[in-house]
């Protein structure tokens, strides 16, 4: 089944050609490149989960240069990093809140009978396919552990 995502992509790209708009024509071709380049290796076509997949990792990467641009105190990188995040955050679903997070690893906890820290393992594996592209991982496994031990 065709990704949705892959569709509005490619209608985003049109419409950016047509526009002129070059710093958002270059980064949805970036996007669709890495969504590509997953494609080629796996030899399928991704569904909406796998662009997701794929969006949170490109998001991450983009993130991770930004955070050494801002450490270098070179503000056109972080700058030029911040706007391909603000083009790209509109494909990834919306973050999840505290109280929704939480309740979802409530159910996990309570899923695997988690017991303590020793578990956090079992709980965050239960957890992460629920919450991709809705939640980093840093912030489960922060929760998790805040729960398992407090």
């Amino acid at each position: 089944m065709p990704s949705e995502i892959t569709a509005r992509l490619k209608a985003d790209v049109i419409t950016a050609m047509k526009a002129r708009d070059k710093d958002r024509l270059g980064v949805l071709r970036q996007v669709q490149a890495a969504v590509k380049r997953v494609e080629v290796d796996t030899r399928s076509e991704l569904d909406d989960d796998g662009v997701i997949k794929v969006l949170v990792i490109y998001v991450k990467q983009v993130r991770d240069s930004l955070e050494a641009a801002e450490k270098a105190e070179r503000e056109d990188l972080a700058a030029g990093a911040r706007r391909e995040l603000d083009i790209v955050q509109p494909y990834l679903p919306a973050a999840l809140s505290d109280d929704d997070l939480g309740a979802i690893i409530d159910a996990a906890i309570t899923e695997v009978g988690a017991q303590g820290p020793k578990d956090m393992g079992k709980v965050i594996k239960t957890v992460m396919p629920q919450v991709v592209g809705q939640a980093e991982g840093a912030r489960v496994s922060a929760m998790v552990k805040s729960k398992l031990v407090g």
